[in-house]
């Protein structure tokens, strides 16, 4: 048994350490470890509660309209505020965009070459190139000048994003051909353009990107007009049109390829969504892509707020008042952080920023995997109609639980991308509807001296929680729940059970130690960043191999 380290996964937020126990080329245990502590918590304290939607929107670069969102409804409840319809419909919009932006990105240019060995595309035959696509039902590009791109690149020893990437690993699937990879790597530069179009509706609408302006508490402080509404749409329908016709016949013809990548990965077996895009019965269970929680077998029952606790035993914080293994529900959450000591070895050692939240006292995995099952289960028909697709693709008609894999955790979130960009031009159109009958309310004043309230809605990596006290016109207590904080959670005393990611990195295979391909799949999956730089230290040896370019950074 040796330990392997990947150190640092980068995130946005922050930076991910996991550490590896492999034997006999499996991975046996695993820790998770977020290594920065950052604070909002403390920066939030004092705040007036309107300054907590610009303020909270920097947690995150890769998904801040979803923690502005959050924020907004947490402050909404505080003060008993109901937003205009039209408002509704302009956060769905805004955050449809984003949820876009970000899938497109994670897809391509962060997740997509832990699938595809870039080299094989200078070996790809250029008409072969252009009859694969048309084959695979995928969208042809100028497949022969991005290979001369490629073999620039290579002959000028000058890789770019590529540089140290792990070519040849034993991971990458040799039946694959060449051409696929070309047909990648000219997607790979296509998806570039295709989230840019994204931010910029998120820019239209919230003034600029990252980091809008419009979504306040109370409504939004976007007015549309008509020619920015079209601009909108046309953007949206591009976007629809793309991924449709790229995004996920490209996923299609890359699974096949990676049957065993069905096989490990699953991870804890249990999902939580909040639910995101609200219809205009503002309920959590009736949103486009809905709420709910999944047991194991699949057992959907709905969302029960107070089951959620937080616990600190093995993060790097005091222990909170009651004791140890007490854990505290997020609104009454206390973020103390202490000295940092990494201790891995010991069963109670801490080792992570992380807090670990736990849903009836069971780790939760969330993310597009949660929400894309949540509503196959409540019988979300498009959902359900794109799902089943996959699955007569890959052989399992009437079987769900396949999903639950590294694999079906990466193709979840292309078939939630077209589903979201049909809903988004639905939302547009419901929006030109309701100006031209005659409604222009916007925003709704309240009164803004005391209250609590609590804001759960979805990020594009998954379920996401914002908690607001307020007396006197300032916050006394604010804490946030983070997607990632349930997916990377560590162990807690009560149970030591792993969390999400941990647990799935358990059964992995790990067939090059120096080059753990199938570990970086498994993690990417979970979208614990937006942008990574990933290397990798063999604990035995003491040695470090090449450093991977991770999909969207140099290492």
């Amino acid at each position: 048994m040796v330990r392997t380290v990947i150190d640092p996964v980068t995130r946005i937020e922050g930076h991910l350490r996991v550490e590896l126990e492999v034997n006999n080329n499996v991975i046996t245990d695993a820790w998770v470890s977020s290594t920065l502590f950052r604070g909002f918590e403390q920066i939030l304290k004092d705040r007036a509660p309107q300054d907590a939607f610009y303020i909270s929107q920097r947690i995150s670069g890769g998904s801040p309209i979803s923690h502005g969102h959050t924020c907004s409804a947490a402050v909404d409840s505080a003060f008993k505020v109901t937003i205009p319809n039209n408002a509704r419909i302009i956060r769905n919009i805004v955050e449809g965009s984003q949820f876009l932006h970000s899938h497109i990105l994670w897809f391509y240019n962060m997740a997509i070459l832990d699938w595809v060995d870039v080299s094989q595309a200078l070996r790809a035959d250029i008409a072969a190139t252009y009859s694969l696509a048309e084959q695979a039902g995928t969208s042809p590009a100028d497949f022969a000048g991005v290979q001369a791109h490629l073999k620039n690149l290579a002959d000028g020893g000058q890789l770019s994003i590529f540089t140290n990437a792990w070519f040849n690993n034993p991971a990458y699937a040799a039946t694959m051909p060449p051409e696929l990879a070309l047909i990648a790597m000219a997607h790979y530069l296509e998806a570039l353009h295709y989230q840019s179009e994204a931010s910029t509706i998120s820019a239209i609408i919230g003034g600029k990107m990252p980091h809008i302006m419009t979504s306040i508490p109370g409504g939004t402080a976007f007015v549309p007009t008509d020619e920015k509404l079209e601009r909108i749409l046309q953007r949206f329908m591009a976007i629809r049109d793309w991924i449709q016709n790229t995004m996920v016949p490209d996923t299609l013809a890359l699974a096949p390829y990676y049957p065993e990548a069905l096989n490990y990965g699953k991870g804890v077996g249990r999902f939580l969504a909040y639910g995101v895009f609200d219809r205009e019965s503002r309920q959590p269970e009736d949103r486009y892509l809905p709420s709910g929680v999944i047991a194991e077998g699949l057992n959907l029952s709905s969302v029960d707020e107070t089951k959620i606790l937080e616990y600190v035993d093995r993060s790097f914080y005091a222990p909170y008042p009651q004791g140890a293994k007490q854990g505290l529900r997020p609104a009454a959450g206390i973020t103390q952080p202490v000295a940092p000591k990494y201790d891995t070895r010991s069963q109670n050692g801490k080792y992570t920023w992380a807090k670990a939240p736990r849903y009836d006292g069971k780790a939760m995995e969330v993310g597009g995997l949660s929400r894309v099952l949540v509503a196959y289960l409540r019988g979300v028909s498009p959902v359900k109609d794109l799902v089943d697709t996959v699955l007569a693709k890959l052989g399992a008609s009437g079987k769900p639980e396949v999903l639950i894999s590294t694999l079906g955790r990466t193709a979840a979130r292309p078939l939630e991308s077209l589903y979201v960009a049909n809903t988004m031009i639905d939302q547009v159109n419901e929006l030109v509807a309701s100006l031209k009958g005659g409604d222009s309310e916007f925003f709704k004043p309240y009164a803004d001296d005391e209250g609590a309230g609590v804001g759960m809605w979805e990020a594009p990596q998954g379920a996401l929680l914002h908690a607001v006290d307020v007396k006197g016109r300032k916050i006394q207590n604010y804490q946030c729940v983070a997607p990632s904080t349930w997916n990377i959670s560590p162990r807690n005393a009560n149970s030591n059970t792993r969390g999400p990611l941990e647990e799935a990195l358990v059964g992995v295979p790990c067939t090059d130690l120096k080059q753990p391909l199938e570990a970086l799949r498994t993690v990417h999956s979970f979208d614990p960043s937006a942008t990574c730089a990933v290397h990798a230290i063999d604990a035995k040896e003491g040695s470090r191999p090449p450093v991977w370019a991770g999909p969207g950074g140099v290492g």
